[in-house]
């Protein structure tokens, strides 16, 4: 009876103890709730001071409720909204967030589900109230004193093309806009904020094409454009290269009649020598021009009337009649 006791109470303790005792992990913070009501300070929420462990708690009457306490993740969905310039985008963006008053985020959200829902509320409102309040320009840039890379086909041209407009702020000052403007929104849940940031930014799906065809239309618009500096650049070389061909050709032409008149200079010269050499030398200079008259107009079917006193005439007749001495001197 005394050892069936013994072991009744020893049940009981162990009952007891295990019903009382419990752990908490590096990764969690705890409060205790009696009746459904808190009961003193969580446990293990401050980070400069390490709780984790062995506690205790009153047995069967109060409960233990765990709570997160490292860093969560919210990722909210891709929403399209306008820009201040009139231009629907999709924005995906994503936040990191903590619980830093359990009590409070198990009083008014329970769990990370309700949590979750309320952060795409405020985040998202955030959101579209910063796009709609700055142009597209301001989402595409990070920093506003980021320089561009500039088309290596528009160097060095007065186009522009490819310039980016300046702008205000950037991208990360609006990142930074949406999370001052929601911490003070998520705090009263025991939530804070720690970061938000864009993860992607594209066109509306109907406005893409459009884009497209406005980026061919700009590439055309350079490619026209040194095809116009080309033809004219062809034009210049090939109008230099008429001008020298006909400064070529001209000074050739006067060299040419340069060494042709100082030829029929000189041929003239020799015909005259040759003919008053001697009579007999200037009959038979006559007689040969005569016969190379003969060879360049007289043709095999050629036709000639001739009058009885023509100097051509006069060779056909001369060869004809016998040849009369010389009279004498």
């Amino acid at each position: 009876m005394k050892f069936t006791s013994l072991l009744l109470g020893l049940g009981a303790a162990v009952i007891l103890l295990f019903s009382s005792a419990y752990t908490v992990s590096e990764t969690e913070q705890v409060f205790i709730t009696q009746f459904g009501k808190p009961v003193g300070s969580p446990v293990n929420a401050d980070p400069a001071t390490n709780q984790a462990g062995l506690h205790f708690k009153v047995p069967f009457i109060q409960q233990v409720n765990r709570i997160e306490k490292r860093i969560l993740e919210w990722d909210g969905p891709a929403v399209e909204m306008p820009t201040r310039d009139k231009l629907y985008i999709s924005v995906d963006n994503f936040a990191r967030w903590r619980i830093s008053d359990p009590q409070t985020y198990y009083e008014k959200l329970r769990d990370e589900r309700s949590a979750l829902s309320r952060l795409n509320d405020i985040i998202g409102s955030e959101t579209r109230n910063s796009i709609a309040g700055h142009d597209l320009i301001e989402l595409i840039r990070t920093l506003k004193d980021r320089k561009t890379v500039r088309d290596e086909a528009l160097v060095g041209t007065d186009s522009n093309l490819g310039v980016l407009p300046p702008i205000q702020y950037g991208r990360s000052v609006l990142e930074q806009q949406i999370l001052l403007t929601s911490q003070p929104k998520v705090k009263p849940w025991g939530i804070e904020l720690l970061d938000v940031r864009f993860k992607r930014i594209n066109y509306k799906a109907g406005v893409i094409d459009k884009i497209y065809s406005r980026m061919a239309s700009e590439r055309q618009q350079i490619a026209e454009r040194f095809r116009s500096e080309g033809a004219g650049e062809a034009a210049k070389i090939i109008g230099r290269k008429e001008r020298d061909l006909l400064a070529i050709q001209s000074e050739a032409y006067r060299k040419e009649q340069e060494i042709k008149g100082k030829a029929d200079g000189q041929a003239t010269a020799i015909y005259a020598q040759a003919y008053n050499s001697s009579p007999s030398a200037a009959d038979f200079y006559q007689f040969v021009k005569t016969l190379e008259t003969y060879q360049k107009t007289l043709a095999k079917d050629t036709t000639l009337v001739f009058t009885s006193d023509s100097d051509l005439f006069r060779l056909f007749k001369r060869i004809g009649t016998p040849t009369q001495p010389a009279p004498a001197r």
